[in-house]
């Protein structure tokens, strides 16, 4: 049972940095160079192909983040159950 709570808590990491970075394309597209009119002076094309790398740049960063601190805590998590029973053990 453990083995198959870990393995679906890690599937969940797999998921959410997949929909992270499809939320920043997406933000990308939808903002249709807005973002990068007002900030950067562009328009047209160049401001809507500007948006969609700057959000997907955005959201490949906090997909990298957020989802390797939470593998982060998972392992020290899992390395300190495995300790506890050493901590326990009368010598």
């Amino acid at each position: 049972m453990k083995f198959l709570i870990i393995n679906s808590f890690r599937i969940m990491v797999y998921v959410a940095y997949i929909a992270i970075i499809v939320g920043g394309i997406a933000l990308g597209l939808y903002n249709k160079g807005e973002f990068s009119n007002e900030m950067l002076g562009l328009s047209g094309a160049l401001a809507q192909v500007a948006d969609f790398v700057i959000f997907t740049a955005a959201g490949w960063i906090a997909a990298s983040l957020v989802c390797g601190l939470i593998v982060t805590l998972m392992d020290i998590r899992d390395d300190i159950n495995d300790r506890l029973p050493d901590a326990r053990r009368d010598d």
